[in-house]
């Protein structure tokens, strides 16, 4: 059951990659239409100063792949933690979960992005996150010590 649970964070750090070469494949040929050129931008400058510049509609897959490092950072220790303990059907299963509509979102955020509809994807896959944090703790917090030895 290792593998069956580990998967799916495989699986969502290639996607969060797919995000990152979307993300430049869109960014740069819009900065060089928009007439910048990136080799004289001022040393320190970072993509939030192109808010405003390129179009919204580029910079919604930075945003997106800004998201992806944030809240999975919590979907990946608690994977491994469940993988480790012992993962169950259910619990391979909220992780796919997860995974599945935070790949929604970012095509949602990348392409469409009304933020109503974009909300409630996010609200979904929290709601699975926080079962896998829950399993999480109850696997370790509570683990009869005895067992493992």
């Amino acid at each position: 059951m290792q593998a069956q649970m580990l998967a799916p964070a495989a699986v969502l750090i290639a996607w969060s990659l797919v995000m990152l070469f979307w993300t430049a494949g869109t960014r740069f040929p819009a900065m060089s239409k928009s007439g910048m050129d990136i080799s004289k931008a001022k040393p320190g400058g970072r993509g939030q100063d192109l808010e405003g510049v390129l179009p919204d509609s580029v910079q919604w897959k930075s945003h997106n792949y800004a998201h992806l490092m944030e809240q999975p950072t919590i979907f990946y220790p608690a994977v491994v933690i469940i993988a480790l303990m012992g993962a169950g059907a259910v619990d391979t299963l909220a992780a796919w979960i997860y995974v599945a509509l935070r790949i929604i979102h970012s095509i949602w955020q990348a392409t469409v992005n009304v933020v109503a509809i974009r909300f409630m994807l996010f609200l979904l896959s929290t709601f699975a996150l926080v079962y896998l944090a829950y399993r999480a703790v109850m696997l370790t917090v509570f683990a009869d010590p005895g067992a493992l030895a």
